[in-house]
Parts: structure tokens; sequence; C-alpha cells
């Protein structure tokens, strides 16, 4: 039977309480909704599905899994239970197999399966036996287990052993007189091999250190071995353990370079079990502690320091747009200009552009191809626990890695914001990293008040054992989502803070209660001193800090800044609009202290000159003879947005594009003509929404109630396994052609032709990729490629 229906009978005859934990754990199931139990299995058995339901199970549970499928066989009605996996699962008991077979069948990873036909008696048909569900063992890959192949698989894949096979045996064979056996076909010889190498005596007469070398094929059965195939000599003596392993076919060569420890070979150094020991216990982490003093001073730091670089950068930004390179992203040149004008580092920097960008501050134009910070005001008028709680709940869901562009990523740094930074899985990766440090922290908590310090070792090892196939993407990503996290306040000095933990939980009222208590409130006043400084004894408000940047430039780091007031910062402010009695009135109101003379003087000295000439900025002109049309431009409210300013009685000039005028004119009725060999110095950037940025919000993980009942009450209204739908009938007749393939046998095809005619063919699948089916029609003695989506039926012949 097909094991997609075979699994749709089982699930059909769970209860809802079964069903439910069955979409809770493996949501992708119903997502969108089922017609009915065969799709339902058909997309349990689906390669992705299957995927991620194996990176969430445990150390235990996969060793149990991958022991399950090396000892049965669907196609020989081989099942296996929790009695003959006790012999191959070391140190488990059958209360713990049977648990864990149990859970897996609770996630359909397998199905009940009838006993093998060997077993009939009454005690024997008692026991569950199990398979494991159709592409599970696709899925798991090539090496279960960590062992590898059979000799007969490795005698169909390399063409360096099946040349070399039948001579081996002939040489071992030779070599023991009571055996009379001489094989000639590479297929007998894998037989032959598979019996020799599973006895304990087969490594008799082994050099020495030759345990040495078989020490490193323990937990994976592929190595690399310079000129394998030469050094095969059957008959010969040789006390090199490699080349004696290579002549008596334990390592068996996979091309000229590598080469591969048999299963039979991997399974007598395991003393025959599959798994030699089922850890079904975490490795207990040596963590260390911190004062909670330290953490809290470290992560207020950092997160005093990433909010004063984006709310710097977005005004820096706004006023100096950044220019992104041919390939993509920010080159290293803007970087060193825009950390120049923060005052900061490279890598802050960086940081600080992925998650302004990713936050909405930070737009890109496609216009022009500059980064414009199009939500800085909106940004700067929210209060820092709300920056705060906009950046790190944009670091946790973006698919971004910032440190990919940062130094320490070597010769592999990529520029900021290009398109090569991203990695579909981070997010997954990020939010499982530190939950895990999460669990370790409350795991190790000190009676005494001392903050658990959390390092990357015991994460990989947790992780590890609660999700190995996760912790492959994992180990990747570990060392960079730490250092981010910390570069953001998650964690200080190594532990995890309360507001980080707050935001994982996804309680955002319970961290901006954190941060209100760790941020001070911001100062809305200065210092004025004689020599033309304001010194601000902590952070600013937003508002108030990017005024004083205008009027004067700031130095130094940290919260307590200096500013320093000259002619050109004043000038700066003069041009954007103030004047001498704004800058007075401004500084009178949030000086401590009163305004020194000099700085007066300063002031009105300065706005006296400023303005005998005036400088303007024109993007575009239009010139017309047409007085009255030119006037009624000038006036129409739609035009507004363009700076049109009139400098002469037939020429108006914008501080938009050419292209921009002109299509504002066109659709107010105007034909006009754009001068082509005109290069305008300034491009204006299109008009962008400054609505509010976005605010966090829970994401759901699992789907909710109502839509579990919807979906059990669409299966309940079906038959328990009715005729294949349209969801299941493809999946079903794939495996049919999957399992016709490694049985070599002939399948029955409907095939619908282009005009829509169907035909009946008896041919043999060779092989099946890409969604198309290569097969041996018998009749012409040939070959043919079909597409799948032209098959409407198939059976076994």
């Amino acid at each position: 039977m097909s094991s997609i229906r075979a699994l749709a009978e089982e699930l059909s005859s769970r209860g809802n309480d079964s069903l439910r934990r069955l979409f809770v754990a493996r949501p992708d199931l119903i997502t969108p909704g089922v017609p009915d139990f065969a799709a339902l299995a058909a997309r349990a058995c689906a390669r992705v599905s299957l995927q991620r339901a194996l990176e969430g199970l445990t150390k235990p549970e996969l060793q149990v899994l991958d022991a399950l499928v090396l000892t049965t066989n669907e196609d020989e009605g081989k099942s296996g239970s929790a009695v003959e996996l006790r012999h191959a699962v070391g140190n488990a008991t059958l209360g713990t197999l049977e648990a864990i077979l149990a859970n897996l069948s609770q996630l359909a990873l397998v199905y009940r399966a009838d006993p093998p036909d060997t077993i009939h008696s009454a005690s024997g048909s008692r026991r569950r036996y199990y398979q494991p569900v159709a592409r599970v063992r696709e899925v798991l890959g090539s090496y279960p287990a960590g062992l590898g192949r059979s000799y007969t698989e490795l005698a169909l894949a390399s063409p360096i052993f099946a040349e070399h096979a039948a001579r081996i045996v002939n040489a071992i064979t030779a070599l023991q007189p009571d055996t009379q056996q001489h094989v000639e076909h590479h297929i007998a010889a894998a037989y032959a091999l598979e019996r020799w190498a599973a006895l304990p005596e087969s490594l008799d007469g082994a050099p020495p250190r030759t345990a040495e070398v078989l020490a490193k094929f323990a937990n994976w059965p592929v190595g690399a071995v310079p000129h394998a195939a030469a050094r095969i000599r059957p008959g010969h003596r040789t006390d090199n353990p490699v080349d004696w392993l290579l002549t008596h076919g334990i390592l068996v060569p996979l091309d000229d370079e590598h080469v591969e420890l048999a299963r039979p070979a991997g399974l007598t150094l395991r003393g025959g079990r599959i798994v030699p020991d089922l850890t079904m216990m975490p490795p207990s982490p040596v963590l260390t502690t911190t004062r909670p003093a330290l953490r809290r001073n470290a992560a207020l730091g950092a997160i005093g320091d990433v909010l004063r670089t984006v709310s710097s950068l977005a005004v820096q930004v706004s006023e100096h747009p950044l220019e992104t390179l041919r390939a993509g992203g920010v080159g290293a040149r803007e970087v060193r200009r825009l950390a120049a004008a923060l005052r900061t580092d490279a890598d802050p920097t960086v940081f600080a552009l992925e998650l302004a960008a990713e936050a909405g501050i930070l737009t890109l134009d496609p216009d022009t191809s500059t980064w414009r910070a199009t939500g800085a005001e909106s940004w700067l008028a929210i209060s820092r626990p709300e920056q705060w709680l906009i950046l790190a709940t944009a670091w946790l869901d973006t698919p971004r890695v910032p440190s990919l562009a940062m130094s320490a990523e070597g010769s592999d740094q990529l520029a900021p914001l290009s398109g090569e930074g991203q990695r579909s899985d981070a997010p997954l990766v990020r939010r499982r990293i530190l939950e895990v440090a999460n669990q370790l922290s409350e795991g190790a908590a000190r009676p005494d008040g001392r903050s658990v310090v959390v390092d990357a070792d015991s994460i990989r090892a947790r992780i590890d054992w609660l999700q190995p196939r996760l912790g492959r993407r994992l180990r990747g990503l570990l060392e960079t989502v730490l250092a981010e996290a910390a570069m953001l306040g998650f964690t200080g000095s190594g532990a995890l803070t309360d507001v980080g933990t707050a935001v994982l939980r996804e309680d955002y009222a319970a961290a901006q209660a954190c941060l209100a208590d760790l941020l001070p409130a911001g100062v809305e006043k200065v210092l004025l001193q004689a020599d033309l400084t304001a010194v601000a004894p902590g952070y600013l408000d937003p508002v108030l800090a990017r005024r004083l940047a205008l009027l004067a430039d700031p130095e130094g780091r940290g919260p307590a800044t200096i500013y320093r007031f000259s002619d050109a910062s004043l000038r700066r402010a003069l041009d954007a609009g103030e004047d001498a009695a704004s800058i007075h009135a401004f500084l009178a109101e949030h000086s401590s202290t009163p305004v020194p003379q000099p700085l007066r003087y300063l002031i009105d000295d300065t706005a006296a000159r400023h303005g005998r000439i005036r400088v303007g900025r024109a993007g575009s002109f239009i010139a017309s003879d047409d007085d009255a049309g030119l006037a009624g431009i000038l006036a129409d409210p739609a035009t507004r947005h363009l700076g049109l300013t009139q400098i002469a009685p037939t020429v108006l000039v914008s501080n938009a594009s050419p292209q921009e005028v002109a299509n504002v004119l066109r659709e107010l009725g105007h034909s006009p003509a754009v001068d082509a060999s005109l290069d305008p110095v300034v491009r204006l950037r299109r008009r962008g929404g400054t609505g509010l940025l976005p605010v966090p919000t829970p994401r759901p993980t699992v789907p909710d109630h109502d839509a579990i009942e919807a979906q059990l009450a669409v299966l309940r209204t079906q038959s328990p396994v009715g005729p294949n739908g349209d969801e299941a009938a493809p999946a079903m007749g794939i495996e049919t052609l999957q399992k016709a393939i490694r049985l070599k046998r002939a399948v029955r095809l409907n095939i619908v032709d282009a005009l829509g005619n169907s035909s009946v063919e008896e041919l043999r699948p060779v092989s099946i990729s890409a969604g198309r089916v290569r097969v041996f029609d018998p009749e012409r003695e040939t070959e043919r490629v079909l597409s799948v989506h032209r098959i409407i039926d198939v059976e076994l012949a």
C-alpha cells in the first residue's frame, strides 16, 4: 500500500485532540486548509514540510528515526518496533523507545504498519510496528546515523569501486582455504563484501594504527584520501593502514580523492549498533555569572549608543542622501564619511544603517538610487523606549544579517544594504538562539541574584541536542547573532537582559516598562559657556538635539556631548530658515545659564552679514512666452510641491527634476517639451509618506483555535479515505513512480498529449527529477522523457 494512503487512514482514525496537537506542531499542514485526509497525508510527506518537522526533533528522537529508517524497508514489507530497535540502539529501554516512536507517529513522521511476514506469534502481533513516511529517507540524506551506504549501493554509485570489487573479493577469499568462492560481477562481489565486512574478524591481520584511521570515520563515513583508486592492490601485503583498508574493501573509493566507510564495516566498528548510545539528556553547560549592575550598565551603554547613532544617522541622511554602488549597497567611502559625521566607528555605522533601513527610517529612491531618510521626522518625534522597541523588533524579524557587512567578516565582507546580505532563515535562527540562551539562563538561575553569562559554546551544545538539524544552520550565525544582540542591548556583559527577555516573549508593555526604568529621561537643558560651547549633561531630547546640532557642531561621543558654535554652524542654521531672534529665544529657553556675551555677539554679527547675496537651488526650469499661462501654473495648488519660483517674466525655476515637472504639467493639460541636452545638477526625490513608523506587533507562529476547529470540521465531513483528490493524486503518483524505479518494475501510465488525447502505455521508469520522468519504452527500445503534469494516472504493472 502507498505510504501516503496508509498515513491518511491512520490520520482519519485519530481523535480530534490528536489532530489538534499535530496542527499545532506542524502548522504548515493546514496553511492553507486541506480538503480531505488524503491531501493532509500528502502534505505531511512533502519534502519541505518534512524538513521543517525534522528540524524540530531532539537528538534522541532523530537517533531513533535514523535507526528505524535503516532497519525497515517498505518495498519488502519490513517494518520495525521498539523490540527490534532495542538491539540497534544502545542504552535504550523499551519504554523509552516506545515513547519516542509514539511521538514520531503523533508528528506524522512514521505511520502504523503491519508486522513483518516472519512474525506470526500472538505476542509479536501485539507489538506496535512502524514505517517512516514517504520521503523521510530522502530528507534525512544519504548517511542516516552517520553510517555509510551498503556495498550494493556503492557498487552502483562508484565506477571505481565497481571496477575493483570482484578482484578485492577474490583476493580475500584466496587467503581463506575453507572458502571456495570466485566472483566476476561487481554486484555479486558487493553481496560477498556485505557478509564479510559485517564479521568481527574482518579486521584480523590489519596493520598497526588501523584503529586510529577508522576512528576518524566514527561520526561521518566520508573522508579525503589522495589517489584512492591507485592505492587498491588486491593480493599485496602493505603496512599502510589506509592502503590495507582500501585493498580489503573496508574503505570504498568514491573518486580519486574521497573514500566512504561502507555501512557493514561501520556497524562492525559500533558493535553492531546503529546508535551506540541514545543521548537522552542534554549536556550540562559550564556557565559563569556577572553582577547585575555590570549587566545593566553594559546594556544601558549599548542601547544609548544605538539610539544616538540611529537618530544622528536619520538627521545626517536627511541632509545628505547616501549614494549607492552600481552593484548595489553603500560603498566603503560613503560608510567612512558617514562614520566621521556620526562620530563613531565603521561597524556601529553599518549596524545603524541596516537597522534604520529595516525600520523604515531610510528608504531607497529608485529614481536616483540613493538612500533617503523619509521617516526621520516620525522617528525623532517618538520616545526613546518606543524607538528601541522598533529597532529591536525590526532586528529580530529581518532576513538581513548586518554582521556580513561588518569588518569582522574579513574577506567575506559585503557592502551594507546590498542584496547579498540576506538569509531567509535569519529570523528563525536569531530567535532560536536567544530562546535557548534564555532557557540556559533560567535553568542556571542563581539564588544570590547574580546574572548568568551564556556563551556561544553553551548555546551550541544545547541546540545540538534540542534541534540537531537546525543546529547545522545556526553554527554559521551564532557568533554574529550574539555580537549584534550585545550591540542592541539584548545582552549585557554576556547575560540576557530583562528587556531582551520581554521582547522575546513579545510582552512589549513589560519591555517598555523596563526601558523606562533603564533609560534616563531626556535632558532639555544645556550649559552655555563663554568659549562658544554648549555642554549637554546627558542624552538630549531628540527634537532638541536635532535643532542644537543645526546651530552648533557636536564634538566627542557619549551622552555628555559638547556642541561648538561657529560662523559656519550659525550660517547653516540661517540658511535653514532661522534668524537671530529665533536663535536667541531658543538658547534662552534651553540654557541653564544666561547666554554668554561672546555667543550673543557672534549670533548678531553672523545674522547681520547673512543674506546680502542669496544662492538658491533649482533642478529644472520652465520657459514660456505665455505670461498668463506661467502665472496660472505658479498659482495652481497642484504645482505647490514642485517648489516653483519666478525669476523672470517668462521663466520659472523648480526644485524638482525636469521629468517630474513635465509629468505634473501634462496632468494639468499642458504639452511641455523636455530639453534632454541639459543634465540637472540636483534631482529632488519623490514625495514619500510620512506616516507613523511600524510598531511592534506579535506574529502568530501557530494556527489560532478557530482555524484549527474549522479545519477539523472540514475533515470530519469527508470519508476517511475516499478517491484521491486533486491535491493528493500527484504526490501519490510520484510515490508510485519512485517505488517502480527502486524495484525496477514497469508501470502503466495514462498520458495526455498536447491536444488533450489520452493513451495508456506500459513503460519502465528510470529516473524522476525537476517535474520530468525518464522512461524506457520496451516496444520501441528507446528512452523518452515525459512531463509529470501530463501523467493523469499511474499504477505498477
